[in-house]
């Protein structure tokens, strides 16, 4: 499964605005439940409750929240620069300004482990890193999460 399998242009908001953790995560719930065809409350609920079991801030200004849901059958993603940012609890106790939320199928297994793995390495690339933050369009984000050479090259 590659990043455009998982994330619609749909899905990619380039400059969010938000003041928290909570406020970030409503703004990318509401464009997940619309790719999923869920609820808004449902999607945030999830994100939540993972919340709370530890952090999803992995460090260096990264978040990758995720959750595994009822009701969609397909992993679903939402990527989001963040306009400025925000305290996210993360492990290195730095801001955090991207955020790639993703939701998979209650059964999902492996695939949901592997689809966070692949995100995971592709956020690890400082250069892509960069090039996100220095990215101001979702056609140039897009762009970016979804070119294979990117994925391979963390």
């Amino acid at each position: 499964m590659e990043i455009m399998d998982l994330l619609p242009l749909s899905g990619v908001l380039p400059k969010l605005k938000a003041t928290s953790k909570k406020h970030a995560l409503q703004g990318m719930s509401e464009v997940a439940a619309k790719i999923a065809n869920l609820h808004e409350r449902t999607v945030f609920d999830v994100l939540l409750e993972r919340e709370r079991l530890g952090s999803t801030g992995v460090g260096r200004g990264v978040a990758i929240p995720h959750g595994r849901l009822a009701g969609i059958e397909t992993p679903c993603a939402v990527f989001a620069r963040l306009d400025q940012p925000i305290d996210f609890e993360a492990i290195d106790e730095q801001p955090v300004d991207l955020i790639f939320l993703l939701l998979a199928p209650e059964s999902a297994g492996a695939d949901h482990l592997k689809a966070l793995a692949k995100i995971s390495r592709l956020l690890r690339n400082e250069s892509t890193c960069e090039q996100l933050r220095g990215s101001d369009t979702a056609d140039a984000l897009f762009a970016l999460l979804t070119e294979p050479a990117k994925v391979s090259a963390a």
